[in-house]
C-alpha cells in the first residue's frame, strides 16, 4: 500500500451575490466534511485587497475553522510572514496551538500576498520586500525554542515559546525550495499557480536537504486545482470560475469568484488564453476516472509525499462534491 496524504487548500472564496460571512460559514462546512472524507490537513492562505477571498485575517480564521472540527489540522498556506512582526505570529499561533493542542500547522511564504500598494500599507517599510525572509524565520522559530537563538532572548512570545508547532516553508520558485532544505523543514510547493517551476524547485529541495531535529528526510506537499464532477463536461464548466478569477488578475480586475460559463474562450483573448493555460497548466479538471488517471500522473511525476487540493467552485454543493471525489480518488489510490 502506498500513503501519499491529502489536503485541503481553501481561499474562503467569496462568490457573486453573497457575502464574506457566507464565504466563512461555507469554509468551516468544507472543512467539517474534509475532516469526514480522509483530508489530512485544512490550510487557509493570507491575501489582501481581493473581495473574492475572505481568509485575509488567516490567524482568525484558522481559529473558526478549528473549533468547528475536531481531528482535521488546521494552519496556514500560508501566513506571508514579511507582513507581520515575528513576534506577533509567534504569540498568534502560540494562541492556537494552545487552544487546539497537536493541530495547528504554520505554513509560511514571504510573498506579500498582494498588490505592492497594499503590501506597503500592511508593511509600513518600503525595504520589507521578503529580502530578510531568512531573517525573519530565525526571529520566528527562536520565540518558539529559545534554545534556537544564539543570545538569551530579552523578549518571550506568551503564549508560543516552548510549543511544538510544526513550520513549513512554501514557495512558488527555487528560494524557499533551497531554504527549506537546508533548515530540514517540510516545503509546499505552489503548482496550482505556477506549475513550470514545480520539478525544478522540488528537486533543488532535495538536493539542499540536511537531516534535522524536525526530519530525517525531506517531505514535499505539492499544490494543484482539482475541479472534478460526476461528469466530464460539467467539471469542465464549473472550472470556468477559477479561470475567470486568474483572467480577473491579468487584467488586474479584482472582484468576487464569478458563476460559470460555458466556454472561458468566450469572455477573453487568445493572448489571454494563452496566459491561463500556462499558470493553470497543471489543473486537474474531469469526472472521477480522469481525475485518478491524472492525479496519479502527477503524483508520480513530483513524488509528493502529500498532495493539497485548490478548488475554486462557484456553487458551495459542486465544490464539496469535487473534494469527496478526490477523496475517493485518494482512498483508491492508496489502497493499491
Amino acid at each position: 500500500m502506498t500513503n501519499v496524504k491529502y489536503s485541503v487548500l481553501d481561499l474562503a472564496p467569496v462568490v457573486e451575490n453573497s457575502t464574506v460571512q457566507d464565504s466563512l460559514m461555507n469554509t468551516l462546512d468544507l472543512a467539517q466534511h474534509a475532516e469526514k472524507w480522509g483530508f489530512e490537513r485544512f490550510w487557509l492562505a493570507e491575501h489582501h485587497n481581493m473581495p473574492g477571498i475572505a481568509s485575509s485575517a488567516t490567524s482568525v480564521v484558522i481559529g473558526h475553522v478549528a473549533a468547528g472540527t475536531s481531528t482535521i489540522r488546521v494552519g496556514s498556506g500560508g501566513i506571508m510572514l514579511p507582513n507581520h512582526a515575528p513576534l506577533v505570529i509567534a504569540e498568534q499561533f502560540g494562541t492556537l496551538e494552545s487552544l487546539f493542542p497537536n493541530r495547528i500547522d504554520l505554513g509560511l511564504g514571504r510573498a506579500p500576498g498582494t498588490d505592492q500598494v497594499t503590501a506597503m500599507a500592511l508593511r509600513r517599510d518600503r525595504r520589507s520586500d521578503g529580502n530578510d525572509f531568512p531573517e525573519q524565520l530565525e526571529e520566528l522559530r527562536a520565540y518558539f525554542n529559545p534554545s534556537l537563538s544564539e543570545h538569551t532572548p530579552a523578549v518571550h512570545a506568551v503564549p508560543g515559546e516552548g510549543l511544538s508547532i510544526p513550520i513549513w516553508l512554501l514557495g512558488s520558485s527555487g528560494f524557499s525550495a533551497q531554504l527549506a532544505g537546508q533548515l530540514g523543514l517540510p516545503f509546499s510547493f505552489a503548482s496550482h499557480f505556477s506549475p513550470e517551476n514545480t520539478i525544478p524547485a522540488i528537486n533543488l529541495y532535495r538536493r539542499s536537504f540536511t537531516p534535522s531535529s524536525v526530519l530525517s528526510e525531506p517531505y514535499v506537499m505539492v499544490g494543484v486545482n482539482v475541479i472534478a464532477a460526476d461528469e466530464e463536461h460539467q467539471a469542465k464548466r464549473i472550472a470556468t470560475s477559477m479561470q475567470q478569477s486568474f483572467l480577473g488578475l491579468i487584467r488586474n480586475e479584482r472582484g468576487k469568484l464569478r458563476a460559470p460559463i460555458d466556454e472561458i474562450e468566450s469572455v477573453c483573448t487568445p493572448y489571454e488564453k494563452a496566459i491561463l493555460d500556462k499558470q493553470l497548466g497543471s489543473s486537474i479538471v474531469g469526472d472521477a476516472s480522469n481525475v485518478e488517471e491524472k492525479l496519479t500522473a502527477f503524483i508520480a511525476e513530483t513524488g509528493a509525499d502529500e498532495i493539497i487540493v485548490n478548488a475554486q467552485i462557484f456553487n458551495h454543493t459542486d465544490r464539496l462534491r469535487s473534494y469527496e471525489i478526490v477523496s475517493e480518488v485518494m482512498k483508491q489510490y492508496n489502497a493499491k
